[in-house]
């Protein structure tokens, strides 16, 4: 593993934050993409 030394806390940190981000992120796209095909469905339902 590498030694970081006293930068450890402040870079694992950072990489924690930055990976809880893009789990947001994507866990976002996909409910958005799920309401996005129920709504396109409804659309197609009506004609």
């Amino acid at each position: 593993m590498i030694e970081l030394g006293k930068y450890a806390a402040p870079v694992l940190m950072a990489w924690g934050i930055g990976l809880a981000l893009l789990a947001g992120i994507i866990v976002q796209t996909l409910l958005a993409n799920a309401r996005a095909r129920r709504a396109l469905a409804e659309v197609e339902r009506r004609g």
